[in-house]
């Protein structure tokens, strides 16, 4: 069988046909809500409100994540996420990330993607819970979901580069252990649960094909490559291959955009004057502000949002499905930054817990140290390379390489507003057992490390 499109609508229940289009009159609120609160976080006044006590930090994380995350990376990621529930069928979900698909093949696939992706702890949520509600096993799906935010390659480059090589290979070592680990650890302990789902997934009817796979991959390829491309972060040095590929990082995210719309017209139905009509507002808009990338790539994400939603089909339903998604998750996640920058702060900005207790708390090689290296680095927010130089700043305060080790495992790829998100899909039994899991392996990895080096 060939893999290709199956419609469902955003209930995630039984598969639908290609003709439901979103409530707007029902929804026009909540998108109405979600777009003023990210609004009022965008331009938030916070040099009005005076001295940076904690609530001031937490305020200007808020913003900050407003205005770094949400637009090129968070909406980007919804409509894959949303794509993942209707373009991409469930047999191929369930063949190469299903409860019963080799473990070899399931676990490879699962982490080399999160490799690939190179995305933070919030942006893999919704990746994240597209393939788990499509039917991928939990092993797999929490695998790829550690995977994601800690198998990164440039940080991992860079934690060599700064920070010693040795700790960037105990990094890269260590992650692709864990992420495997830990998806293996999950399916074990949820292994009746895991059984009763697939036995249920699979009393499922075949579902039709409408397209080959290498137009479901195309699609995909072009929306991954924008949400990378997008977020390709500055060097430190402005020269060498990764610099040219920065300076032309809004060209190349264009480009793959233009490839995409084509994309959409031609096998995805989308009408070809909409599309058209949203690229020609967004190239105008690109040569009005050629300094203001955000103000255009928004407008990109408008013209989409326009396009599909008012499409009937698989498009309407695409949109449905990624609105669904960020309905879900966008909420929590501004208030677990929130909650995270008020708590623990920033590195310009002390939080209620001074940073002084945590750099005392994490000298030398002991249990304790390793420990609460581990589990604060799971509750802080770091976004994708901010941990390397709040990490050299604690070593340089007296940090352990262990718990240097341990807070860089388990950091990147957990938050507060990361946990938050990952028990509304699923449950708060699995998500605190994952997060265990990588809190105890940190902390485990963290003094051998310590102890070898």
């Amino acid at each position: 069988m060939k893999h290709g499109v199956a419609t469902r609508p955003y209930s995630g229940s039984c598969r639908g046909g290609g003709d439901r289009l979103m409530d707007w009159k029902k929804e026009s609120r909540s998108i109405a809500a979600v777009a003023g609160v990210f609004l009022a976080c965008f331009y938030l006044p916070v040099e009005e409100f005076g001295s940076d006590n904690a609530l001031v930090g937490a305020l200007r994380l808020v913003r900050w994540y407003a205005r770094e995350h949400v637009i090129t990376c968070l909406l980007p990621a919804f409509f894959i996420a949303g794509g993942i529930a209707v373009f991409l069928s469930q047999a191929a979900v369930m063949k190469y990330l299903g409860a019963r698909a080799r473990k070899v093949q399931a676990y490879a696939v699962a982490s080399v993607s999160g490799t690939i992706l190179a995305v933070c702890s919030c942006t893999v949520l919704p990746l994240f819970a597209g393939i788990h509600r499509m039917g991928a096993g939990l092993g797999p799906a929490t695998a790829f979901l550690y995977s994601g935010p800690a198998i990164n390659i440039l940080a991992i480059v860079l934690t060599a580069r700064v920070l010693g090589i040795e700790l960037g290979i105990a990094r890269a070592v260590g992650a692709i252990l864990f992420s495997v680990l830990i998806g293996l650890s999950m399916h074990f302990i949820f292994r009746k649960g895991e059984a009763e789902r697939a036995e249920a997934r699979m009393a499922l009817p075949e579902e039709q094909v409408s397209r080959p796979l290498w137009q479901n991959v195309a699609y995909f390829a072009a929306m991954v490559a924008i949400l990378v491309f997008a977020n390709w972060g500055r060097p430190d040095e402005a020269v060498g291959f990764w610099y040219s590929v920065y300076s032309l990082k809004w060209i190349i995210t264009g480009a793959t955009a233009a490839f995409l719309g084509v994309v959409l017209v031609l096998w995805f139905d989308l009408k070809w004057w909409k599309v058209l009509a949203g690229g020609i507002v967004t190239a105008t808009l690109a040569l009005v502000f050629p300094d203001e990338p955000l103000i255009p790539f928004a407008a990109a994400l408008f013209g989409l949002s326009w396009s599909a939603s008012t499409s009937d089909g698989e498009a309407g339903d695409w949109f449905t499905q990624s609105w669904g998604f960020a309905k879900q998750i966008l909420p929590l996640l501004f208030v677990g930054v929130l909650v995270a920058g008020l708590l623990l702060g920033r590195p310009e900005n002390e939080g209620l817990i001074p940073s002084g207790w945590i750099a005392g708390s994490v000298g030398g090689n002991s249990l304790s140290a390793n420990l609460f290296a581990s589990v604060a680095g799971a509750f802080m927010y770091f976004a994708t390379l901010t941990e390397i130089p709040i990490l050299e700043g604690l070593i340089g305060n007296g940090m352990g390489k262990g718990p240097a080790l341990a807070l860089l495992l388990a950091g990147p790829a957990l938050s507060l507003p990361n946990m938050l998100v990952i028990r509304s899909v699923m449950g708060t039994k699995k998500t605190a057992v994952f997060v265990a899991l990588v809190v105890v392996m940190a902390t485990i990895c963290g003094m051998t490390y310590g102890w070898l080096f």
